[in-house]
């Protein structure tokens, strides 16, 4: 097989994908980088192509992606024809999760705040803090990156319940999975809310004004899913008046965030510009070069592939 890569992978993460298919001819790229005759002539493509740039894809059986989110390769037409398409769900639990986590202990403690003080030069105190220890914390979305939110969150004391579209065992470092039916009972119990959810019908915009007057006076929320989800200006009210104790955005509406939107100036708000994921943390790309192994190991075999779309 041609197979074209176009991550950063080091060469141990390459010996790792290359062990999937042994004898395959690997061209290392980038998406900038890769030519038109690399794409053509590709039996598979490990990484994230540009979609218009698939149109000349002609041999291409299987599409790695290195992204867990594949909403830009949905829409009919884009994958080629016989081409399967494969997502990277798996690869960004820990980064996700200890990022997001690390943002709700800042607000906890008013790390943001202090941080502020230092720039100005000012010694204060910023009044009482908040822990884990004990909070009741509810994590949507509970897979792999909810799953490792939950057990960082478990492991400092917290009680953590999940939500998922199907009830079930629960993972762990859950109590107890929920659907999100439950959501009007459960938002007034909790402390801490962090989404992990995709972007779809059913979740754009659900974080509205009639969620965050549901939550307990004083909770934390935080999303490192998809910005969609929240209605921003609603988020931004519900700091101002105290609803919320604080929130932590990871994602926004739109990306970048512009210069003049309200929203940077809410109060006990941090916003990071979608870096949680990406291929910051060195296990992200372990992880991709692990999965993408395994589905050409199992392309090679016939057998069906993981995390197939």
């Amino acid at each position: 097989m041609n197979i074209l890569v176009l991550p950063p992978f080091t060469e141990a993460q390459r010996r790792v994908l290359e062990a999937g298919a042994p004898g395959s001819a690997f061209t290392y790229t980038s998406p900038a980088n890769a030519t038109d005759e690399q794409i053509s002539s590709a039996d598979v493509i490990v990484g994230n192509l540009p979609p218009e740039r698939l149109a000349v894809a002609r041999r291409v059986r299987l599409l790695q992606l290195n992204s867990a989110g594949y909403d830009a390769y949905a829409a009919p037409g884009i994958v080629p024809e016989g081409c399967a398409l494969a997502s990277a769900v798996g690869a960004y639990g820990q980064a996700v999760a200890e990022h997001l986590y690390a943002m709700v202990l800042m607000l906890m403690k008013h790390l943001d705040g202090y941080r502020d003080d230092q720039r100005d030069h000012v010694w204060g105190e910023r009044g009482a803090v908040t822990t884990m220890a004990g909070a009741r914390v509810l994590v949507l979305g509970a897979g792999d990156i909810g799953q490792h939110f939950a057990r960082l969150a478990r492991a400092h004391g917290a009680r953590v319940v999940g939500v998922r579209r199907h009830a079930g065992a629960a993972p762990e470092g859950f109590e107890h999975i929920y659907t999100m039916d439950a959501l009007p009972e459960l938002l007034p119990q909790v402390d801490v809310i962090a989404s992990f959810l995709p972007s779809t019908p059913t979740t754009r915009g659900i974080v509205d004004g009639a969620f965050l007057a549901r939550c307990k006076r004083g909770a934390y929320f935080a999303n490192g899913g998809r910005g969609d989800l929240v209605v921003q200006a609603d988020l931004a009210e519900a700091l101002e008046r105290g609803q919320l104790a604080g929130a932590a955005l990871d994602v926004t509406v739109p990306e970048p965030l512009p210069a003049d939107d309200p929203l940077w100036d809410a109060p006990n708000l941090l916003i990071t510009p979608h870096v949680a994921g990406g291929f910051h943390l060195h296990t992200v790309l372990d992880n991709i070069a692990r999965i993408a192994a395994e589905n050409l190991r199992r392309l090679g075999a016939g057998e069906p592939i993981i995390n197939a779309v």
